[in-house]
């Protein structure tokens, strides 16, 4: 399996593991001048990059927030995580929001996100009248929690 990228701006970063066990791949804005942006304010950072996954075609490219700007500056993906669908061709823009109360400002080739490249399923979907029945059963959020503590209200 190999990952193509193609560069669309001369100032595209090719995105790298910062370590040999890193999980994902780096992605920096591509930019010709920093970008500010607001507190509570989303925008689309382009990378200048488009990829192809050659040799698996039941895989998906995943966007994540890089830890140091989601936890120290508020900075995350603004659908929580970014899918790029093997099959798409166009630049990959990492959908940005600001959590915090500052502005923040990205700079031209700063590291803002990660990808990750990970298998999917895609089975046959069936529509049934029942389903297996399990210990759980429709049991939803905290159904598993069998701690005596009550929650702080």
């Amino acid at each position: 399996m190999k990952l193509l990228i193609k560069k669309l701006k001369e100032n595209a970063i090719l995105p790298k593991r910062a370590t040999e066990q890193s999980a994902g791949y780096d992605l920096s804005a591509c930019l010709d001048k920093p970008l500010t942006v607001k507190s509570g304010e989303t925008v689309k950072i382009p990378t200048g990059l488009s990829a192809e996954v050659q040799g698996e075609d039941k895989c998906v490219l995943l966007i994540f927030a890089r830890s140091s700007l989601a936890t120290k500056f508020g900075l995350a993906p603004a659908n929580c995580v970014g899918v790029v669908d093997t099959d798409y061709r166009g630049e990959i823009l990492v959908a940005m929001h600001n959590h915090s109360d500052k502005d923040y400002t990205v700079m031209p080739g700063e590291r803002v996100a990660q990808l990750v490249i990970t298998p999917i399923f895609t089975p046959e979907v069936l529509q049934v009248e029942e389903l297996s029945d399990t210990e759980r059963g429709a049991g939803g959020f905290g159904s598993t929690n069998k701690t005596d503590r009550q929650p702080d209200l």
